[in-house]
Parts: C-alpha cells; structure tokens; sequence
C-alpha cells in the first residue's frame, strides 16, 4: 500500500486511491448540512485489478480521519464503510441515529447524484 496515495476530491464529492497515476479506488461521498455536519460515504469502488489489497479498508480509515480533523463525524450509507466502521469500533464513532436518517434522506431527494 505504500505505492499508493489517498486524496480527497471534496468538490466532486470523491475521496480517490492512486496508484502508478490511476485512480484504483475511490469512495463516492457527500457532505450533509443538516442536522448537523457530517461526511457521508454513499459507494467504495476498487478496481478488479486492485481488489484484495487493503485499498478499501484505507480508503474507510482516511474517511474517517478527514472527518476527525474537521471536527465532524462520519454517517455511513455504504455498506463495505458500515461493515468496516463495525470492524474498527476505535476508529469509526458510531453515528447518531437521526444523522443517518437525514443523510437517508438527502440521497433519496437527490436521485440523480450517485
């Protein structure tokens, strides 16, 4: 993993995985407002080529470290960030119910975006 670089794309809403100049894997993610500001990782994508090698996970943890450092928390409606959050209680606080319900619903008001 250390050939591979992590940067976010807050303004397209992409947290991306890089490696040898390709983006190899990415977390599709949106910033909810309201009630409270939170990140809100909708898909995680790896590459077939890429899979298997711990680029999903590292893409979670930075996730929530971003969030961490802004202060803010993570509201996860992916399914791979919810399991992993699961699987690194430390390092993924669980987000309160009612974010993860108005993050919920943002997604539906904006069928379009992911």
């Amino acid at each position: 993993m250390s050939d591979i670089e992590i940067r976010d794309d807050r303004a397209a809403g992409r947290l991306e995985a890089v490696g040898a100049g390709e983006v190899v894997g990415h977390i599709e993610y949106f910033v909810l407002d309201s009630p409270g500001p939170a990140l809100v990782p909708v898909h995680t994508i790896v590459e077939p080529a890429h899979e298997g090698k711990g680029i999903a996970g590292s893409l979670a943890r930075e996730l929530y470290t971003i969030a961490a450092r802004e202060g803010i928390v993570v509201a996860p409606l992916c399914p791979y960030v919810v399991k992993w959050a699961e699987r690194h209680p430390d390092e993924a606080p669980a987000a309160d119910p009612e974010l993860l319900r108005a993050a919920k619903e943002w997604l539906v008001a904006h069928p379009g975006r992911f």
